[in-house]
């Protein structure tokens, strides 16, 4: 496993970012595992989560577009780190896009923030999470309305390696449909890998306990294929 993904598994458990317990996904399924981009608080965090992305992004999607695009709320603060890191690491500048909820008629008019999408441009989508692939069928269609553009892929945080609709991840699904890559900065099989029964900062965060409960729920939910 490369180095900066192990450093990103233990940054998120840092910022409280990834736990493990009993929660409830929006999709309605039970999990002991569960990641909030939410809990990165502070300008230090946000510097940090974006060269992460911007790691994960060169390696899959290069430096050969244009728009990192973030669908709101979650993505805003993704795709203005992650342009900046990219600028910082990469010396291109990307241009950032989001959405608004609400279509804005006065001043800076128009469903989007940011820079505009014109026709001709290549576009990255960053999300925290993906579990069912709901976010991706909203923001296709806002991008579609406003150029002809090219949508290369999708990067998410963590892949939770869950099925999304059918037997598939909800990546793999994602990508089978819309015809284009999806990666993650680290899979939870990584984050596994690095976590169980490995003491960090004095505790251990998966011991046979947590990761007994990781497997139930992957003999339920888990991928297929």
């Amino acid at each position: 496993m490369d180095k900066y993904k192990e450093e990103f598994i233990e940054f998120m458990v840092d910022c409280n970012v990834l736990r493990f317990g009993d929660f409830v996904t929006k999709s309605g399924r039970r999990t002991p595992f569960f990641v909030n981009t939410g809990f990165y608080r502070d300008g230090a965090q946000l510097r940090r989560l974006g060269h992460y992305y911007a790691r994960a992004i060169e390696q899959t999607f290069g430096t050969d577009f244009d728009i990192l695009f973030g669908p709101a709320y979650k993505g805003i603060p993704l795709t203005v780190a992650a342009t900046m890191a990219i600028s910082e690491e990469y010396g291109k500048e990307i241009r950032y896009c989001s959405n608004r909820k609400e279509v804005k008629d006065h001043g800076d008019k128009g469903i989007l923030l940011g820079s505009p999408i014109s026709d001709g441009d290549k576009v990255v989508i960053i999300e925290d999470v993906t579990t069912a692939g709901t976010s991706i069928a909203e923001t296709m269609p806002i991008i579609r309305s406003q150029a002809d553009a090219q949508v290369l892929g999708l990067v998410v945080s963590v892949d939770r390696m869950e099925r999304g609709q059918g037997e598939k991840s909800a990546l793999a699904e994602i990508a089978d449909q819309y015809g284009f890559k999806t990666t993650a900065i680290v899979t939870m099989a990584e984050v596994i890998e690095h976590l169980y029964n490995r003491p960090y900062k004095g505790k251990v965060i998966i011991d046979d306990t947590i990761k007994a409960a990781i497997d139930a729920y992957y003999e339920k939910y888990g991928a297929r294929s």
